[in-house]
């Protein structure tokens, strides 16, 4: 297994699911860390952290870290297996974060990830392959995510591609974009 993996696609496609297959087959000690801001008067919300919750292995570990992921990673056991679910609500929790504080972040957090000895997967959707969204703040969400998805691929050892069940090796069956940078 990868030291550094990402698991993209849309939503509902079963990336979870995967990441959650590839932390179980690592044979490590797994620490699940959930980006998603808890909020108990979204009765839908909760429910989709439930079956979440419900999926994985009662002994690994969770964490609820909507913001602080660099700091979280850096701390990481070498032995463990680390699942960031998802990079989608870890950008959201910044939106109202001004351009350049938003690349500080997320140098540090791409620099991090180079540094980190345990496994990671990362879960990421994919929010560009529909309409360009009308207002600011959409586009906004969707062009950083879109870059931060691009960049941790560059550092990544294999990229998967899930979408409607399916998972696709992308590092074996595509070709990555030649002169690409952390600055993409």
């Amino acid at each position: 297994m990868s030291n550094i993996i990402l698991v993209t696609g849309p939503a509902r496609s079963g990336k979870s699911e995967w990441a959650e297959t590839l932390a179980m087959r690592s044979q490590r000690s797994v620490v699940y860390i959930a980006t998603a801001n808890h909020d108990s008067s979204d009765q839908e919300w909760q429910q989709r952290i439930q079956q979440h919750q419900q999926r994985r292995p009662t002994d690994w570990s969770t964490l609820e870290v909507p913001c602080e992921l660099s700091h979280t990673l850096a701390d990481a056991q070498p032995s463990s297996c680390i699942i960031v679910d998802s990079l989608g609500t870890w950008v959201a929790n910044y939106l109202d974060t001004d351009e350049t504080s938003w690349l500080n972040i997320v140098q540090d957090f791409l620099s991090t990830v180079e540094l980190v000895a345990a496994k990671m997967i990362f879960v990421a959707e994919e929010t560009g392959w529909g309409v360009v969204p009308a207002y600011p703040m959409g586009r906004t969400f969707r062009d950083r995510l879109g870059a931060l998805i691009r960049q941790l691929s560059c550092i990544s050892d294999t990229v998967y591609l899930v979408t409607g069940g399916y998972i696709l090796n992308l590092s074996q069956l595509g070709s990555p974009l030649p002169n690409i940078s952390h600055n993409s």
